[in-house]
């Protein structure tokens, strides 16, 4: 069973940023992108835990800010010649509203 909760609106976001949701599953960063499109990956890059939420989003991307990692944000996956995944989770869109999975996701 999946367990989803409402994070807040869309505009709640930064266009281009990200906000932060604590729970008790760990720190989650909801990212969205210039096409309000909108991603979800644990807050803490794979190479040292850089805070991605604070990284800089560039298409469907995410860049860490501690050292330059480049992460898809539809997977988690770091792109080459970087090796590591963040684990990801499902969000949807409803009437405005961004709701989150608690489920997480990993890419094998």
């Amino acid at each position: 069973m999946t367990d989803w909760i409402e994070v807040g609106v869309l505009e709640d976001i930064p266009r281009l940023g990200a906000r932060v949701v604590r729970t008790s599953h760990g720190d989650i960063a909801v990212f969205r992108t210039a096409e309000n499109e909108v991603f979800a990956l644990r807050d803490a890059c794979p190479h040292k835990g850089g805070p991605l939420s604070q990284g800089i989003v560039h298409g469907k991307r995410v860049t860490c800010p501690l050292h330059n990692w480049v992460l898809e944000l539809e997977n988690g996956m770091a792109l080459a010649p970087d090796v590591g995944c963040a684990p990801y989770y499902p969000v949807k869109i409803e009437n405005g509203v961004v709701i989150l999975s608690l489920q997480q996701q990993s890419t094998p």
